[in-house]
């Protein structure tokens, strides 16, 4: 039985359709309020719990044989909402998996996670995880997504109608992005690939991107010239600014999202080679995934 967290999630949905597809046992742990009607239909065990009960997650691991903690608070109003989900949820299931002896362990956690950002609460979470994790015995395997690409199709649904790119920061700054069905494929085989086991391993898309040829890309799909609109970081900081003198909290979690849009996110051609050839994977563009998803 795999126990999926997040699993209502752009990353968790596909990773329960992906282990029910080979007809493995799988126990997705959603919100009562979630919706969780396809993951039921394609015939996963719903467990309707809240993250930030340790009796939910002591429940949701019985009979477990492996985990896969995709769930994360990105859109958390309090750091302390990020650091019961993002930090305390995970340290409990690690806990479980020790006492339960459950065989292993995959986390999605983010690219950078490993460069210290001070400013970037979710960031810090998921390093202490992965330092948690590596240390617990559990066998486990750490993958460490660049941003996912389903991400973006809201974004261009938006850019079909108006034919406009909002763009933050630095047009220049180099990224990765990875299909979100690779990512899903990847941690829905990393228990059963014993050469994962004990890695932590870069995931991101066969290409690297400056963020200015995305809006590039999506011109050439939909056969319009690109408007975009290329706010410098200072917007967000003065955003931030604004938000410490009304809403302190949320000043401090637009820190992850001020370090997302400061920085560069992408793989090597050496990562993105090792994925490849230790998952026996091809991974997609993501000009290939917008159009099926889009029907371009």
């Amino acid at each position: 039985m795999y126990l999926v967290t997040g699993a209502t999630g752009q990353l968790g949905c596909r990773i329960v359709r992906k282990l029910r597809e080979q007809n493995l046992p799988v126990r997705a742990f959603v919100r009562l309020s979630a919706r969780y009607t396809e993951l039921e239909a394609r015939g996963a065990q719903i467990f309707i719990g809240d993250l930030r009960h340790g009796a939910d997650i002591r429940k949701a691991c019985q009979g477990v044989t492996a985990i896969i903690s995709t769930h994360s608070a990105s859109r958390a109003q309090s750091l302390d909402e990020i650091e019961a989900v993002d930090y305390r949820a995970n340290m409990a299931l690690i806990d479980q998996a020790q006492v339960l002896g459950i065989e292993h362990f995959t986390f999605i956690s983010v690219l950078g996670a490993d460069r210290r950002y001070e400013d970037a609460p979710i960031f810090k979470a998921k390093a202490a995880v992965e330092h948690y994790l590596q240390a617990s015995g559990v066998s486990f395997t750490i993958l460490r997504p660049a941003g996912l690409a389903s991400n973006l199709l809201s974004v261009a649904e938006q850019f079909r109608r108006t034919g406009i790119y909002w763009l933050i920061g630095d047009p220049q700054n180099r990224t990765s992005i990875v299909s979100t069905d690779d990512l899903a494929q990847i941690a829905a085989t990393s228990h059963a690939n014993p050469g994962a086991h004990q890695q932590v391993l870069a995931v991101g898309g066969p290409e690297i991107l400056h963020r200015g040829d995305i809006p590039k890309l999506m011109g050439q799909l939909f056969d319009r010239e690109p408007w975009v609109l290329n706010l410098p970081l200072l917007a967000v900081d003065g955003v931030r600014n604004i938000l410490g003198w009304v809403n302190p909290p949320a000043q401090s979690t637009l820190g992850t999202f001020r370090t997302l849009l400061a920085h560069e996110f992408f793989c090597t051609p050496e990562e993105t080679e090792q994925i490849q050839s230790l998952y026996d994977i091809p991974l997609e563009s993501l000009e290939h995934f917008l159009k099926r998803y889009l029907s371009i």
